[in-house]
């Protein structure tokens, strides 16, 4: 151990208290020691340390701090060494605010476009994923901070994330949902891992020692410290032994007497909680240094320039029809839509970022050289129909050469805690759309969004430019893209399915009650679109350029893949040249093709570029579920060079050696699988994937409710108060909903009717300590009175300890 002689002079009780957090935001000191503690903060795409006192929650605004784009957005770079950068400016921000631990990246799968939190994580690939968040890494603690990559594992629904048991097989989740975390840790070198809500088969992932011991700790050699979200311990103890060190938040020496107890019984070995001290002790001095050379002050209006930098590159242009982007010198636009006067530039929830600078469209017209001549807001926000915004749009949009139209998804619809509930874009903005076509086909629609959506109105517009969620200089950035000024480079790190009934997760999606099955398995995003044969309405890697690019003389050996790039247009550009990888054998089911390596590319009118993609341990393998590792199958292998992943450009076949591992599949009994047709799969051949029975998906209500039940199932409780309480709270949602207020409709969800009853006792800091909340489910079980006793017992009991 690094800091043996130290915590050999700590007593019991200091070292169990500082596996919990001293409040919300700080970890345990002890002075005694000269032990500090950290300051954690959300900061996925910009520092979120709230303006208000460490030992409050809440979702209050945070010390300004510059906005980036979105990962989601920055993921449509491709471009690790600009995620770094992006990584080095968090970094010093995060050492400007005395910030140890920067709660982000994360890089949970796009497993299904619905998630409310897509536009927190990069990609559908775990490998681009991966790449891209080991950059961030990088980056973030090259200033002497921390990054926390996050959610550790199989967080991909946001409704009843505290509870949900995720279902998959142990291929399916070693090759999809580890291989990015695989990366971050291996690659970006992180400190810290925030550990998820969910169960994962059975076992909640931070307890779950299959995942924490075998796969993080012994498989890749994780050395630094397990953090959980925030609530997500369940019992503190399992944990612990798991190797999850630190607690957030604080749980007022509640669980800290459990670790206590538990050792001086002999039910968990000091040396066991010598080595977790150990490890959180080694990411608070690390990052202590970093705060101790805290930096007077950063240069906004530089970071707010590389802002701009960096949502320039990773806007996407989806359609050009007719070439009419960029604006011809002299045309007249009109500009419509609500988020041209307040740019949409983040998501909502944990990761909102109070901006140092905010630019806006119409603010940035002057300096673009595009002409406009006038602005109509069009539509409402928050998706109210308004027919006579929609008649004075019109009228300015007959006047105009060009109609640029800002549609998108609201603050509300993605967000942290919620699903969302529809793949459309609100009817509202249709309706606005259809009716400029009427009067003026030449649109260009620049959408703002941090996650896929349906298109069915595509035809009637002749330029789509996707800006994703830009940070606080998106709204310059793309004014820039369509005046010419700079060349879009972006492409696509998610699918665009025709309709949310073509994803293959559709049927699976979200698992309302006990379990979500993950019976698609490998076949997420253009794994299966691309295996099965469904049409898509934009593919993985897709993007438009002001220039084409021809690609030639491909090369394939062992080790590499080389080829020529050229670009054959008029003007400057960056190509983003993607390698995918496909085993022709057959005796292993597997996508058709799958994304082993990509570059990005700068290239002059005219020029010609020879390029190199290089393999790595990850291009031929799989994991074989017999052997229990990675293996590689013998046989024919496509190497393809690709400008998406539906527009392979080069091919060339490579054999490759196998290592002899035995084929873990029967055919017979497995045909969706081995066909990839994975929407419908049954119970069955589900069962024959995972090697076990499923288990029971449903709430049992013949129970009484326990500490893991949710609010929600206060629905079927035998107490009438808690069916009571439940009915208020659902009453409260569509009141919210139906008045407009659909922020604190969405946090009453989140915080209040997903949340399991252990909740209520992890987020309050010690408020409702677990004897207290005992009071309560006696309450929820039909014991009123005895229930009510026993809290107000136990709360007394509670505060003359404290006194």
């Amino acid at each position: 151990m690094k800091y043996k002689q130290l915590i050999q002079q700590m007593t019991l009780e200091e070292k169990a208290s500082l596996m919990s957090g001293k409040d919300f935001w700080q970890t345990q000191d002890i002075q005694r020691l000269g032990i500090p503690s950290m300051f954690l903060a959300d900061g996925p795409h910009g520092i979120r340390r709230q303006a208000v006192a460490a030992d409050k929650l809440g979702l209050n605004a945070g010390v300004p701090a510059t906005c980036y784009p979105t990962v989601a957005t920055v993921a449509n770079s491709w471009n690790t060494d600009l995620g770094e950068r992006v990584g080095e400016y968090l970094g010093e921000e995060a050492v400007f605010q005395n910030v140890n631990v920067l709660l982000g990246p994360g890089i949970n799968m796009k497993r299904n476009p619905l998630c409310g939190r897509n536009f927190e994580y990069f990609s559908e690939d775990p490998y681009l994923a991966g790449k891209m968040a080991a950059g961030y890494i990088r980056g973030i603690q090259s200033q002497g901070v921390s990054a926390c990559v996050k959610h550790f594992a199989v967080n991909n629904q946001e409704e009843r994330r505290m509870s949900i048991d995720t279902v998959l097989d142990e291929r399916t989740l070693r090759e999809i949902y580890l291989t990015a975390f695989e990366i971050a840790i291996k690659e970006g070198q992180t400190k810290a891992l925030m550990s998820s809500y969910n169960k994962l088969n059975g076992t909640y992932a931070n307890e779950n020692t299959h995942l924490m011991q075998d796969i993080l700790r012994g498989e890749w050699g994780y050395g630094g410290t397990v953090i959980t979200d925030w609530g997500g311990s369940n019992d503190r103890l399992s944990g612990l032994l798991a190797g999850n060190e630190l607690e957030m938040p604080t749980t007022a020496g509640e669980t800290d007497k459990e670790i206590v107890e538990a050792v001086s019984s002999g039910q968990l070995d000091e040396s066991v909680l010598d080595e977790n001290v150990d490890r959180l002790l080694d990411l608070i001095f690390t990052t202590g240094e970093a705060r101790r050379g805290s930096v007077a002050n950063f240069n906004v209006e530089r970071h707010h320039r590389v802002s701009q930098k960096v949502a320039e590159e990773s806007i996407v242009l989806l359609k050009n029809e007719g070439a009419i982007l960029p604006l011809k010198f002299g045309k007249k636009v009109a500009v419509i839509g609500d988020f041209a006067k307040d740019a949409r530039y983040q998501g909502a929830g944990s990761s909102i970022v109070n901006p140092t600078i905010l630019d806006h469209t119409l603010n940035c017209f002057e300096e673009s050289g595009i002409i406009s001549i006038g602005y109509e807001q069009g539509f409402e926000r928050y998706g109210k129909k308004n027919r006579q915004l929609i008649q004075n749009a019109c009228a300015i949009a007959g006047q105009a050469d060009v109609v640029l139209l800002y549609m998108g998804l609201d603050e509300v619809t993605e967000a942290d805690g919620v699903d969302r509930p529809t793949m459309a874009i609100p009817e509202n903005q249709v309706d606005l759309l259809d009716a400029l076509f009427e009067v003026n086909p030449n649109i260009v629609v620049i959408l703002s969004c941090g996650s896929a959506v349906e298109m069915p109105w595509i035809g009637k517009v002749k330029g789509l430019l996707h800006g994703y969620l830009g940070g606080q200089a998106g709204a310059r950035a793309i004014l820039r893209v369509l005046s010419g000024d700079v060349n879009p480079s972006g492409k696509l790190a998610e699918t665009y399915p025709l309709r949310y009934e073509d994803t293959p997760s559709y049927r699976y999606f979200p698992g309302k009650e006990v379990t979500a099955e993950y019976r698609e398995g490998l076949y997420i995003g253009y794994r299966y679109y691309d295996t099965a044969g469904v049409d898509v309405l934009f593919p993985f890697g897709f993007g438009l350029s002001y220039t084409t690019f021809d690609y030639s003389d491909i090369v394939v050996q062992p080790d590499r893949v080389t080829f020529t790039i050229t670009n054959s247009g008029r003007v400057a550009g960056m190509e983003i040249a993607q390698l995918y990888v496909g085993c022709e054998s057959g005796e292993v089911f597997r996508p058709q093709k799958e994304l082993k390596g990509f570059t990005k590319v700068f290239i002059n009118a005219g020029e010609s570029k020879r390029v190199t993609i290089p393999f790595d341990d990850k291009t031929f393998r799989y994991f074989n579920i017999i052997t229990n590792k990675w293996e590689v199958e013998e046989g024919n292998y496509r190497i393809m060079i690709g400008a998406s992943s539906a527009d392979i450009r080069l091919e060339e076949l490579l054999f490759v050696e196998g290592t002899g591992a035995p084929v873990p599949y029967d055919r017979e009994k497995l045909p969706t699988y081995y066909s990839g047709k994975v929407n419908e799969v049954k119970d069955e051949e589900f069962e024959q994937l995972l090697g076990r029975s499923l288990p029971v998906s449903t709430w049992d209500r013949s129970k009484p409710l326990g500490y893991n039940d949710t609010i929600a199932q206060c629905q079927y409780a035998r107490g009438w108060f808690a069916r009571l309480t439940f009915h208020l709270i659902s009453f409260a949602h569509w009141f919210l909903r139906k008045t407009g207020r659909r922020s604190t409709a969405n946090l009453l969800m989140m915080s209040v009717y997903h949340m399991p009853f252990r909740g209520i006792s992890r987020m309050t800091g010690g408020i409702v300590n677990m004897p207290m909340l005992d009071g309560l489910l006696m309450i929820a079980n039909g014991r009123f009175f005895k229930g009510l006793r026993h809290f107000i017992k136990e709360r007394n009991k509670m505060l003359k300890q404290r006194a």
